[in-house]
């Protein structure tokens, strides 16, 4: 209990300190800059969660646990919701730099294509009802799944011309974010709010897996009774 409430205390400060922390703007941005402390730890955790989405699944294959399938299952559901909060704020960020909130970038593309992909892992689950074969195939997408996200992350957006910062022909270069070139009061509350997201990625793991785990073996004993 204490932990939660530490790990509480410690994202309000973040995020108190994300609107009033005087910084050094990233030139063009100005007060926009901000959004950087939830934009891209969001989409930070987005990779981590669909990672270890994968890894269980693979572990799932070699096992055939059906808790490693529940791991695998609830951590491609978080960063699914990490991925839509990554668009949602994208798309914010969007509306006041670009002037509507959605543009057909590169970025904005991929991340869409992103919820595309792991909304059909979700509609793929629903759709089976056999535990083993569910887990089977759910596990064997999930690594397909990861392939797609380091290019749609991190090369795609790159190696087409685009608004967002980072793209080709981006007169920063590797973009303003990519580079960390930011002034020390705002790179030490930028990698604060990461490591702040990823403590909050590992205890909604933690629960969310626990939850249906136990899930399982109510329905497991209940099943034995009957």
């Amino acid at each position: 209990m204490l932990l939660k409430i530490l790990l509480g205390l410690y994202i309000a400060v973040i995020t108190v300190l994300a609107f009033i922390i005087p910084i050094g703007f990233i030139p063009g941005l100005g007060e926009r800059a901000r959004i950087i402390f939830l934009h891209v730890p969001s989409a930070w955790l987005s990779v981590i969660a669909f990672f270890v989405s994968m890894v269980y699944g693979i572990r799932y294959l070699r096992s055939r646990d059906i808790y490693d399938d529940v791991k695998s299952a609830s951590s491609a559901e978080i960063g699914f919701l990490f991925c839509f909060i990554t668009t949602v704020t994208g798309a914010i960020w969007a509306k006041f730099n670009w002037g509507s909130f959605w543009n057909w970038d590169p970025r904005e593309t991929s991340i869409f294509v992103l919820l595309l992909i792991y909304g059909a892992y979700f509609v793929l689950r629903s759709a089976i009802e056999i535990e083993e074969r569910r887990g089977t195939l759910s596990a064997v997408y999930s690594i397909i799944a990861f392939v797609t996200v380091p290019f749609f992350i991190f090369i795609m957006p790159r190696i087409m011309p685009g608004l967002h910062p980072g793209s080709k022909g981006d007169p920063e270069g590797a973009g303003p974010v990519v580079t960390f070139k930011m002034d020390p009061n705002m790179r030490i509350l930028f990698f604060a709010s990461l490591i702040g997201f990823t403590l909050v990625y590992l205890w909604m793991f933690k629960l969310r897996s626990k939850s249906e785990i136990l899930k399982i073996k109510i329905e497991n004993k209940i099943y034995q009774e009957g």
